[in-house]
C-alpha cells in the first residue's frame, strides 16, 4: 500500500476542507458578507443622524437671517431720545445703536458658523452614503460569489465522488480548471488530478478516515470496497441481497487474501448491469430502476423512450443518479420534458443542474418561474448557479417570496437567490 507523503497529505487536508461546509472560503466570504451587513446597519443609522442634523443646521440658517433682519429693522427705527426719561428714572442701558452695530457684526460670522457645520455635516453625509452603498454592493457580491462557490464546491465533491466509486470520467483539463478557482497553485492543480484520476489505497484510507473523524487511523481499501459493496445491494427495507449463485458470484471469505476477490464482487454489484432477454428480470438494486415483474416491459419500453429522448436533447442517462431517473420516469411526460429543455437551452441555463434537480424536467410551470425571475433583473447566470430556486417553490410560492421581499422593502433583483 503507498503511504501518503506529507505534501499530498497536506494537498487532502485543503482539499476535503474545501469540499465542507467549514470550507476556508465559505468561511471567509461569510465573515466578509457578516462585516458588509453590520456597516450597512451603522452607516445607515449614521445617515439618519446626519441627516436630521443637516434639517436642523439649514432651518436655524434661515431663522438666523431672518430674525437677524426684522431686529436690525427695529433697531434702526428707534431713537434713543424718544426714551431717555423712562431709560434714565430705570437705570437701564439701553442703546439701539450700539446693539444694532454688534448685531450687524456678529450676525453674519455665527451665520457662517452654522453654514460650515451644515456643509460638513452633508460632506460626512457622502461619505457615510458611499461607504454604505459599497456594503450593501459586497453584500450581494458576496451573495453571488458564495453562490459560485457552492457551486464549485459541489462539482469538487462530485469529482471526488466518482473518484472514490471508482468512475471518475472527468478530464485533466476539467478538474485544473476547477481547482484554479479555488486558487492552487499549478503543481498542486497537476498533483490533485492525479489523485483523482488514478486513485489509490491511500486515497480510501484518507477519506475512510476523515469521515471517521481519524486522520491517523483510516480503514483498508478492503474495509471500504466491502463497506460500499454491502450499502450498494441493500434495498429500500435496508434488507441485504443475498450474494448466491445467481449472481455469477463466488463465496467470498472475509480474509484479507481476497483483495481482488472483493474488487470484483463490487465492480460487479454497484455497476448498473443489463439483465439479459433470456433470463427473468428481478426486482434488485443492480438495475437502474425496480422493475415489478408484472409490469417490466411497459416499464422497460417507457424507460427505452425516456432514455432516447434525454440523449436526442444531449444528456446522458448514465450521469444521473437512479433515484432521479426513476422520479423522472414516474412523472415522465415528453411534451413537457422537451418543452423545459427548450426553455432552458433558450435562456442560456446550464443544463448540468437537471443532475441534482430532475424534477425541473416535468414542471409544468417551468416557463412561467423562468421568465418571472429574468423579468426582476436576474441572469441565466444566477439561475444556473442557484437552480434549486426553480423546486423549491411553484409559481404561485415564488411570487409570494417576491412580494414579501418587496413589501420589506427589498429589491428582489439585489436580493441573491440562495436567500429566497
Amino acid at each position: 500500500m503507498k503511504v501518503l507523503s506529507t505534501e499530498v497529505r497536506t494537498l487532502l487536508d485543503k482539499l476535503y476542507n474545501l469540499r465542507g461546509e467549514d470550507s476556508v472560503i465559505l468561511t471567509k466570504m461569510t465573515k466578509e458578507r457578516q462585516d458588509a451587513i453590520e456597516t450597512q446597519e451603522r452607516t445607515k443609522n449614521e445617515k439618519e443622524v446626519l441627516l436630521k442634523d443637516i434639517e436642523k443646521l439649514t432651518a436655524e440658517e434661515k431663522t438666523l437671517a431672518d430674525e437677524g433682519a426684522k431686529l436690525t429693522a427695529v433697531l434702526s427705527s428707534i431713537n434713543k431720545n424718544d426714551f431717555a426719561t423712562v431709560l434714565d428714572r430705570l437705570h437701564i442701558d439701553f442703546d439701539p445703536d450700539v446693539i444694532n452695530a454688534k448685531v450687524n457684526k456678529m450676525l453674519p460670522d455665527t451665520i457662517a458658523k452654522v453654514v460650515a457645520e451644515n456643509k460638513k455635516a452633508s460632506e460626512k453625509l457622502e461619505n457615510v452614503e458611499a461607504e454604505m452603498n459599497n456594503a450593501i454592493t459586497k453584500v450581494e457580491e458576496l451573495g453571488i460569489r458564495k453562490d459560485e462557490a457552492l457551486s464549485n464546491q459541489a462539482k469538487l465533491n462530485e469529482y471526488f465522488e466518482l473518484a472514490l466509486a471508482g468512475n471518475i470520467n472527468i478530464t485533466r483539463d476539467e478538474i485544473t480548471s476547477l481547482l484554479e478557482k479555488f486558487d492552487f497553485s499549478e503543481n498542486e492543480q497537476r498533483e490533485a488530478a492525479k489523485i483523482l484520476m488514478f486513485p489509490e489505497d491511500a486515497l480510501y484510507e484518507y477519506d475512510a478516515s476523515f469521515k471517521s473523524g481519524d486522520k491517523t487511523s483510516g480503514k483498508t481499501i478492503t474495509e471500504v470496497l466491502a463497506e460500499a459493496k454491502k450499502e450498494s445491494v441493500t434495498n429500500k427495507s435496508n434488507k441485504e441481497v443475498t450474494i448466491s449463485p445467481e449472481n455469477n458470484l463466488e463465496p467470498v471469505k472475509e480474509s484479507a487474501s481476497q483483495d481482488s476477490v472483493l474488487e470484483n464482487i463490487f465492480d460487479k454489484v454497484i455497476e448498473n448491469t443489463v439483465i439479459p432477454d433470456n433470463e427473468p428480470k428481478k426486482e434488485t438494486t443492480n438495475s437502474i430502476f425496480e422493475i415489478e415483474p408484472t409490469k417490466a416491459e411497459d416499464k422497460q419500453s417507457e424507460k427505452e423512450k425516456l432514455f432516447k429522448a434525454m440523449q436526442d436533447n444531449g444528456l446522458n442517462p448514465e450521469d444521473y443518479s437512479s433515484k432521479a431517473l426513476e422520479k423522472l420516469l414516474t412523472n415522465y411526460d415528453a411534451k413537457t420534458m422537451q418543452d423545459n429543455i427548450n426553455e432552458l437551452k433558450s435562456k442560456n441555463i446550464d443544463l448540468h443542474i437537471l443532475k441534482e434537480n430532475i424534477e425541473i424536467l416535468y414542471d409544468k410551470e417551468l416557463s412561467q418561474k423562468v421568465e418571472k425571475l429574468l423579468t426582476l433583473g436576474k441572469e441565466a447566470r444566477d439561475i444556473s448557479l442557484m437552480p434549486t430556486v426553480l423546486v423549491k417553490y411553484d409559481l404561485k410560492g415564488l411570487n409570494n417570496t417576491i412580494n414579501v421581499l418587496q413589501i420589506s422593502g427589498l429589491d428582489p433583483k439585489k436580493v441573491p437567490l440562495m436567500a429566497y
